[in-house]
């Protein structure tokens, strides 16, 4: 599949860095030792701002600034909005999200949004029916007769899965034009109370949007990007399946990130890539640009040392990370717009790491 333009999109405002010492002291329900050492945790994350669809302003008092969550000085039973209401949210802020995203990706194409024929979107932090998959066809507008796929619940590698959908609507059909669109608002879902696993998913996780339009290789409109998906692969870590959850509770959606998760990628990513790589004859050598999903500064960092990667093939992953946070499943796109716009990346490798624990990867080559 031609990659023909991605686009992507942020809510306006920020938290940033020094936002954690409020948060320290109103948004959470630990010990005062605990309040103490969750500033260091967030300092640790690397991520310098992150965009949320409840703020209103990027400065000031946070709590004044933001609409969805209370003070635990005020309230100290209090354990965060029903999952109602964060859902409540997610129906209100997704869909502009999403099409920001999709109009962006639109204009560099030079496609009329009539020319699609098929619209993937994904999606974990968020659920209503319908969707904003038929938001997208009301407002772009799309075609009444476009076919629609949702993948949802899948985690931080769900852009993959449906990027690997996408690629296989393009190559069964010649007169095929895909849309992908994966919107999260991970924001929504804080928590007030949990151990060093639930503070590290607080200090990472932002609010994003990313659209991909994909053509049949044999399609003769003119790409904007030069690259294409040539093969996309997955696989389940064996003795995993605790290492990483995403689960939805009474006050959101509840992440359980084990801190053996960066030595179980070290122990198992190299091995496996080594073997998928060389059924298309290349090596991990021969892999110019590396777009992968920034689970967390630790992910990285044991990432590299596996795959014995130079000290400067990850810095797109690292900047996004810094600038935006985590977030989720479009957060990759945000990487490979990046990739894009600098030098030769090609071949590249995409890879995200998810529950299971499972690791996605697609290889772009040039067109």
């Amino acid at each position: 599949m031609k990659i023909i333009a991605i686009g992507t999109a942020t809510p306006k405002h920020v938290a940033t860095m020094e936002d954690r010492f409020q948060i320290s002291q109103k948004m959470y329900r630990g010990s005062e030792k605990e309040r103490r050492v969750l500033p260091k945790l967030y300092e640790k994350s690397r991520v310098q701002q992150r965009h949320s669809c409840i703020l209103g302003s990027s400065s000031g008092d946070l709590m004044e600034r933001q609409s969805l969550y209370e003070s635990v000085e005020e309230q100290p039973d209090y354990l965060g909005p029903d999952t109602l209401k964060r859902m409540q949210a997610y129906q209100e802020h997704a869909t502009p999200l999403a099409v920001n995203a999709c109009q962006q990706a639109f204009e560099m194409a030079n496609l009329n949004p009539n020319r699609i024929t098929d619209l993937v979107t994904v999606s974990c932090s968020g659920f209503h029916a319908p969707g904003f998959d038929l938001d997208l066809i009301e407002q772009l507008p799309l075609k009444r007769s476009t076919s629609r796929t949702h993948v949802g619940f899948m985690g931080c590698h769900g852009g993959l899965n449906g990027l690997r959908t996408a690629a296989a609507y393009t190559n069964s059909n010649p007169d095929s034009a895909v849309l992908l669109c994966a919107t999260e608002l991970c924001t929504l879902h804080y928590q007030y109370e949990g151990g060093a696993d639930q503070i590290v998913a607080n200090a990472l996780f932002a609010d994003g949007a990313m659209a991909v339009i994909g053509l049949p290789d044999s399609s003769n409109h003119a790409p904007q990007t030069g690259w294409r998906v040539a093969a996309s692969t997955s696989y389940v870590i064996p003795d995993s399946v605790e290492m990483m959850s995403w689960s939805i509770g009474n006050q959101g959606f509840e992440m359980t990130l084990s801190s053996a998760l960066p030595q179980l990628i070290y122990d198992h990513i190299k091995p496996w890539l080594s073997q998928w790589l060389a059924t298309h004859d290349l090596s991990i050598e021969e892999i110019r640009g590396w777009a992968v999903h920034p689970g967390g500064p630790r992910i990285l960092a044991a990432f590299q040392e596996a795959v014995e990667l130079p000290a400067d093939a990850l810095r797109h992953s690292y900047d996004i990370l810094q600038n935006y946070g985590n977030m989720s499943s479009a957060t990759v796109f945000f990487i490979l717009q990046q990739m894009m716009q600098d030098e030769n990346h090609l071949p590249c490798l995409v890879l995200g790491f998810g529950p299971g624990i499972t690791v996605e990867a697609a290889l772009l080559l040039p067109i």
